[in-house]
This record gives C-alpha cells, sequence and structure tokens, in this order.
C-alpha cells in the first residue's frame, strides 16, 4: 500500500473526553475572532500610511501567517501548510527580536539597519528557506508505504504521529524531524534569548530609569508573543522527547499552540502599541466629526478617512 491509503485512514482525534464537544465550540470561536482580528489588523496597516515603516511589515507578516487556511482535503497538504507558517511566524518573530535589538543597542543606525529593503529580504529569505524545508519533509512522507495502522492519533496530519504508522526504514523521517524541532524552535528561539541578553547588557548602562522602562515598554508585545508561542511547542515536544505523552493533552496542547497565538497577536499589538492604538482612533474620530457635523458634501467613505488622518 502506498501513502494514498492515508485518505482513507482515519484521524483519531479525542478519545473518551467527556463534553469534549464544548472544546470544538471554544476552537470555532476562536477561529472566527482571529479571522476578525488579523484582517483587522492587515487593513490598519495597509490603510494608514504612517505604518508603512519596517516594524510593521514584519507585523503585517506575522498576521498574514496567522489567517492560514486550514481546510484541506489532502493528506499532505494539510501537513505542509500547518508546518509552513507555524515555522514562518517563529522566524517572524525572530525578525521581531532583530528590530528590538536594534532600536535599543544601536539606536543611531536604527534607519540604516532597519530598512524595507532588509526587512523583505529577512522575510523573503524565510520564505524560500522554509518552503524547500517543507517540501523535503513531505517528500520523505510520500514515499513511505502504510501496511499497519491508518489510524492517526491526532486532529490533523500530523508529522510525528503519521510517519511512525509506516512500514519503512524511518531513520530519515526522524532526522528529518529533528532538524525541522532545532530548525523552527530551538534556534529562533537560542537567537530571540541572545538578543534579549544583549538588550539587558544596554538598558543596564542606562542610567535613567525612566528611559529604561520606556526601552523595555517598546519590547513587551514582542516577549508577550514569544512565550505563547513557543512554550506549547516546547512543552509538547519536550514531554514526547522525556516520556510517552498521551494522545489527548498532544492534541489540546498542540490544538491550544496553533490558535491561541494566532487569536492574542492582533489583540496585543492592537492594544499594547502605542502606534497601532494611535492608528485606529485617529480616523474613527475624525469620520465621527464627519458624521456629527452632518454635512453630506463634508462626509466620506472610512478608507479616504484612514488616508487622510495620515496627512
Amino acid at each position: 500500500l502506498t501513502f494514498s491509503v492515508i485518505y482513507s485512514g482515519t484521524y483519531l482525534g479525542f478519545s473518551n473526553i467527556p463534553h469534549v464537544k464544548y472544546y470544538y465550540v471554544f476552537l470555532c470561536f476562536v477561529y472566527i475572532m482571529t479571522v476578525l482580528g488579523n484582517v483587522f489588523l492587515l487593513s490598519v496597516i495597509y490603510q494608514v500610511k504612517t505604518l508603512h515603516t519596517p516594524k510593521y511589515l514584519i507585523v503585517f507578516n506575522l498576521a498574514l501567517t496567522d489567517l492560514r487556511y486550514i481546510v484541506y482535503e489532502a493528506c499532505l497538504s494539510y501537513m505542509f501548510f500547518v508546518f509552513f507558517f507555524a515555522a514562518v511566524q517563529s522566524w517572524t518573530l525572530v525578525t521581531m527580536a532583530y528590530d528590538r535589538f536594534i532600536a535599543i543597542c544601536f539606536p543611531l543606525r536604527y534607519h540604516s539597519l532597519v530598512t524595507k529593503p532588509i526587512i523583505v529580504a529577512m522575510l523573503l529569505f524565510e520564505w524560500i528557506f522554509l518552503l524547500s524545508m517543507g517540501a523535503i519533509m513531505i517528500g520523505l512522507i510520500d514515499r513511505l508505504s502504510f501496511c499497519r495502522s491508518l489510524v492517526v492519533r491526532s486532529f490533523f496530519c500530523d508529522h510525528g504521529p503519521l510517519f511512525r504508522l509506516a512500514c519503512n526504514d524511518l531513520t530519515l523521517n526522524f532526522i528529518v524531524a529533528y532538524l525541522v524541532f532545532i530548525t523552527v524552535l530551538c534556534i529562533p528561539l537560542i537567537l530571540i534569548i541572545f538578543t534579549y541578553v544583549c538588550i539587558s547588557i544596554a538598558l543596564s548602562r542606562i542610567v535613567s530609569g525612566e528611559q529604561r522602562l520606556t526601552a523595555l515598554k517598546t519590547c513587551t508585545s514582542h516577549l508577550i508573543l514569544v512565550g505563547i508561542f513557543f512554550l506549547p511547542f516546547l512543552g509538547t515536544n519536550a514531554a514526547s522527547v522525556a516520556s510517552r505523552i498521551h494522545p489527548n493533552a498532544r492534541i489540546i496542547n498542540s490544538t491550544l499552540a496553533h490558535t491561541i497565538p494566532a487569536l492574542l497577536n492582533p489583540i496585543i499589538y492592537a492594544l499594547k502599541t502605542e502606534e497601532m492604538l494611535n492608528a485606529i482612533k485617529k480616523p474613527y474620530k475624525r469620520y465621527r466629526l464627519i458624521q456629527i457635523n452632518g454635512h453630506p458634501e463634508n462626509k466620506m467613505p472610512l478608507a479616504t478617512a484612514f488616508n487622510s488622518a495620515d496627512a
């Protein structure tokens, strides 16, 4: 039997969990709010010209990856896109760390080291590199034959639970699984930690406590995103390496790791970033004033109000 048999297989999902339907309702709510929040964030960044900066180019990329389309009939396609967009989000957080590192450690050189061309090149390299890695991972799965169980103990076509069902030599698949773990989780997290060690050293040299606090506040949004993204994935992988993790625990942790960061990203950047708050408030205040004035000839569409607010 070749891999095509897996399409007639079964995703085990949750087993023996009472009232699991309420968890599915919760995930549905999270998905709807994620789509609405990220679409809103993308539209604000696109409409407001003052946000057309390298920093918000990175935020735009993060929101774009959070809008990944999750319904795929083909198992391999689903696996590829789940891996790819999670990996892009991981390395986008590294790019954000680079932005904060330069802003705090080399403030006088910020506008020469963090430019649109540099950020676009970094993001483009991430996409190409991770696309290549995803293609290799899927290619190694596609060569396998499945002659035992066709029950995937996960809620989607998960890489680890899937390739372990095969009858072939799985050495290459294990090697790629570890490479993916190192490339997508370990290296980005090490780079982020390194940047914040440098940032901490730079902040310790600032005499004024107020300036130190102001600089630190610019990092809080990024640190929250790093925590909610990396901790669930690291917890799941550490537990699976140290001991056998129950399928239900793996599924719950995996669903939360893939959905909660995407939900919180637009909220964090909309509520904790001063530039974003001002960008949201300014056009709506102007639009409200136009409506209150009651002059039809002075009224304008919302998109025009966005652009006018940048003047």
